[in-house]
């Protein structure tokens, strides 16, 4: 396995909604920290986005290496539909920390929650009621 190969299974299986096989490429105590969701280990955090979400279209955009480091990066479109069937979409940067043996042990996600925040707490409060 590469880095490069981590990283396009990765958005393969979120597009796909294979939450599970997302989380194989996490080692036994990764984390996911997002803007939305904090930091979460990796099972909880896609368990709430599975939980949260109808559809995920991603547009690959760009993928970033550094030199004698375990990280890459992804740069891509995401168009998120909610359960509830609102849709967002905007760019976002994933940050990649990979151990030895190749396996995620963390992810750090970047983007602009203007919209998509509203959105969440839209489904949230229609869940409650």
């Amino acid at each position: 396995m590469t880095k490069e190969q981590v990283a396009h299974d990765y958005l393969s299986f979120l597009e796909k909604g294979k939450m599970d096989k997302v989380v194989d490429l996490f080692a036994k105590n990764g984390c996911v920290e997002s803007p939305l969701y904090g930091v979460l280990p990796a099972v909880d955090f896609y368990r709430d986005l599975a939980n949260d979400t109808m559809a995920s279209i991603l547009k690959f955009d760009g993928l970033f290496f550094e030199k004698n480091t375990n990280r890459v990066s992804l740069l891509f479109e995401y168009i998120w539909k909610l359960k509830e069937g609102e849709k967002v979409q905007f760019k976002v940067v994933d940050i990649i920390e990979l151990n030895t043996e190749f396996k995620i042990e963390k992810l750090t996600i970047i983007y602009d929650t203007v919209k998509s925040r509203a959105a969440l707490e839209k489904l949230r409060k229609n869940r409650m009621q």
